[in-house]
């Protein structure tokens, strides 16, 4: 930072302050990752002054020479990757790319069938507090109380009875594989759209590790900030009867202009993607996981589902007497950062939350492996059943710090 210091120097201390917490601090936000330091270098870049509106050779301003180029690239690049007849790069968030995906071929009041959210789906998903809910009838299928997972005969039961004109396969809190065959075959003897939202599996499935929702689903929407590792933002593949509609609902449908600068980080994360760096994380994560799933578990945590298949590993609290907040707080306060989650059982005591959701993507992408996750286990049941004693915090503390020196973001790029 050559010009922020001088120009606004509380600005460029909260930054430094920042660079620092995620340096010195593991990450195990699902949401969360590392991206690659070419991707923050993009983001910076000129491209943020630039105003668009419109799609590539057909804009509403001028100036858009190296844009449309930006463009057009993030969109070959994307459905190269995806194995996709038509991509939307433009969303501005996940959220922003479903909104789009429910408009464009869905009108007000139409019924959609989607993921309960304590059960693992997403506010956007129809959530009482989303403006989704508020446009359009939400019916909601859970999971196997006893299993964790999907009950697709279940499910197949709701959408025959309610005749949604969507369905939603996706979460944000689900640690297993969704059958999207299985989804796809629902949803035409209902004689539904399906739309599959794999914003947190999106890295996995570039990187062919897990399962492809592509083949079987008329709508696939994802982010690019979580397992992908690239900056933020949404983006939508579909059909290519679908791509029209897709692009007028996007815009002007849901937003305006978009951010340029996060068109070019879609673009170079699509193509990294291919590379063998990014794919050996990407299996490292699914590892990752797994380890860490098994090591709670063995330690005697309840474990949602029993396991994990991709980046995410749920945990019910409930039997350690601690709540998912003090688990958050507590092992924030030792650098351990990760966010409190609902399990199923919370939908019975609405705005209780008794579980933790962890991720394994960004410490994947740190290089740690099967000894350091284990050790961190260790650290958080440390940090978790001794909250008050302030001498095993402090050795937790002093612990989390070596392994954030051993293996520092991006390597020795920072």
């Amino acid at each position: 930072m050559l010009h922020l210091p001088i120009d606004d120097p509380q600005m460029a201390k909260l930054i430094s302050q920042e660079e620092g917490r995620l340096e010195n601090t593991l990450n195990l936000i699902a949401a969360e990752n590392h991206s690659p330091q070419s991707i923050l270098e993009v983001m910076g870049s000129g491209f943020n002054t630039k105003t668009i509106e419109g799609y590539p050779k057909k804009r509403f301003h001028a100036g858009c020479v190296n844009v449309d180029e930006v463009e057009t690239l993030a969109i070959e690049r994307g459905k190269s990757l995806f194995g996709a007849e038509y991509i939307n790069v433009q969303p501005h968030s996940g959220t922003s790319a479903n909104l789009a995906v429910y408009f464009s071929v869905l009108n007000i009041g139409d019924k959609i069938l989607s993921m309960s959210l304590p059960h693992g789906g997403h506010l956007s998903h129809g959530h009482k507090a989303s403006i989704t809910s508020k446009c359009f009838d939400f019916s909601h299928y859970r999971v196997n109380p006893e299993t964790g997972l999907i009950d697709y005969e279940k499910l197949r039961e709701i959408a025959l009875r309610v005749k949604p004109k969507m369905i939603v396969a996706g979460a944000s809190s689900y640690p297993r594989l969704i059958d999207y065959e299985k989804m796809a075959q629902i949803a035409k003897e209902a004689s539904a759209l399906l739309l599959a939202d794999m914003a947190h599996l999106a890295g996995l499935v570039a990187a062919k590790v897990i399962p492809s929702p592509v083949p079987h689903c008329d709508f696939v929407t994802f982010t690019c900030y979580k397992t992908l590792m690239g900056g933020r933002g949404g983006a939508i593949l579909c059909k290519e009867i679908y791509g029209k509609k897709i692009d007028s609902a996007v815009f002007p449908g849901c937003q305006g202009t978009t951010a340029v600068n996060l068109l070019a980080a879609k673009a170079l994360i699509f193509k990294l993607a291919h590379e063998e760096k990014f794919i050996l994380i990407q299996k490292k994560t699914l590892e990752n996981a797994k380890i860490m799933a098994q090591a709670f578990k063995d330690k005697g945590y309840r474990i949602i589902s029993g396991g994990t298949d991709n980046h995410q590993v749920v945990i019910d609290l409930t039997s350690k007497g601690i709540s998912g907040k003090s688990a958050e707080e507590c092992l924030e306060s030792v650098g351990i950062v990760m966010n409190r989650n609902v399990v199923p059982e919370d939908e019975k005591n609405p705005g209780k939350v008794s579980g933790i959701r962890l991720g394994s993507g960004a410490v994947s992408a740190r290089g740690l492996g099967e000894s350091q996750i284990l050790k961190i286990v260790e650290l958080m049941d440390m940090t978790m059943m001794n909250q008050e004693k302030k001498e095993v915090l402090e050795e937790v503390r002093v612990e989390v710090s070596k392994l954030c020196q051993a293996f520092p973001v991006n390597g020795s790029a920072q």
